[in-house]
């Protein structure tokens, strides 16, 4: 089979939509209360067993905040033993004790995430909807570099925060994180239309992190721009930057990822909504490999519009989960995206729609 054709690189499993924070952009649109329909442990347990069987390389727990379950280090230590490469994303929260974070380090926790919107409190907090996240989401951190447990750092940019890039390239370089993936809104879940960043401050976003990504001893990925490749190849870097982290792999949504809801819905990523079937009733392997959506999804002779005619689009694609917020066609053209492939004849990037009915 093609590559990612057999199985996602990455599987997400969104254990909980639980999450005691108001996050502005909260795909999940989190809430306090656990919901009763959530895969419970078994129900889990069997999802692991399906990854570890199709050898997905790499599972990442998330929410909402994982650290709402209470079988949370029990899920992380099956995981391990079943030989993946568990992955956690929680919510920086007072949840996550210094105790947890030794616990699921002896669970075999692969790596930590946490995120972090801005290079001070003020910035940070006032995203997240808590007084004190930031300092809590620091002692995380720290708590994890005790254990000698590898940290990711993920980072939203939106219009707000943008200009902050410049320092938290810094900022990241003295948590000493293995990974820094940065997140492009995408309007989906809370996150509103205005959060968006244009294409041509996409493109700013990017030669920027293309730059730190030359001199900084951490990995750079990002989520929702995967034009992000387009640039290091064009820099002449291309899959070499992988060197470091996953950030030249050609993953995509729905090409070599997927996204289990906490309801096991199954979704091409958490940011695309549309949903191909449940683990509850077919294996989620197989949804990933049979279900059309995907396989469309996995077909750079599909996408259309200026992303059909790219060059770039077998290791880029474009973000599928922009062209369906915008479009409400998973296959159409990134309205994100700066580049305008040789002889593409059409409304120039700086001409794209915006619904401005959405914003009154």
């Amino acid at each position: 089979m093609k590559s990612h054709d057999d199985h996602p690189f990455i599987a997400i499993w969104e254990t909980t939509q639980a999450c005691d924070l108001s996050c502005k952009h909260c795909r999940a649109e989190a809430r306090p209360e656990r919901d009763a329909g959530e895969l419970d442990t078994a129900e889990g347990k069997r999802l692991l067993e399906s990854f570890a069987a199709a050898r997905v390389p790499l599972v990442v727990l998330t929410g909402g905040d994982p650290a709402k379950r209470p079988d949370l280090v029990e899920l992380v230590a099956y995981g391990h033993s079943l030989g993946l490469a568990m992955g956690l994303t929680p919510s920086a929260t007072p949840l996550v004790t210094p105790e947890l974070v030794g616990d699921l380090a002896r669970a075999g926790l692969a790596r930590l995430a946490i995120s972090i919107d801005g290079p001070n409190a003020e910035i940070h907090d006032s995203f997240r909807g808590m007084a004190g996240g930031f300092d809590c989401a620091l002692s995380i951190l720290e708590a994890a570099r005790r254990h000698s447990l590898p940290t990711q750092i993920n980072t939203s940019i939106y219009t707000s925060n943008q200009g902050c890039l410049p320092e938290l390239v810094g900022f990241v370089r003295q948590q000493r994180c293995t990974l820094w993936s940065v997140f492009f809104v995408v309007p989906t879940g809370r996150a509103s239309w205005r959060m968006e960043l244009s294409d041509d401050e996409v493109e700013a976003a990017l030669e920027l992190l293309a730059d730190a990504a030359e001199r900084e001893p951490f990995a750079i990925k990002t989520t929702a721009a995967p034009q992000y490749r387009r640039l290091l190849l064009q820099r002449g870097r291309g899959k070499s930057h992988g060197a470091r982290g996953i950030a030249g792999l050609d993953v995509n949504e729905g090409r070599g990822f997927m996204f289990v809801s906490h309801r096991g819905d199954v979704f091409p990523s958490g940011f695309l909504p549309v949903a191909c079937g449940n683990v509850r009733h077919t294996d989620p392997v197989t949804i990933y490999r049979e279900s059309p959506v995907f396989r469309s999804l996995r077909d750079p002779g599909a996408l259309q519009g200026k992303c059909g005619v790219c060059q770039y689009k077998k290791v880029c694609g474009g973000s599928r989960a922009r062209a369906y917020a915008h479009s409400g066609n998973v296959l159409a053209s990134d309205p994100a995206c700066a580049y305008v492939p040789p002889g593409y004849v059409g409304p120039p990037p700086s001409a794209r729609p915006r619904r401005l009915e959405v914003l009154a």
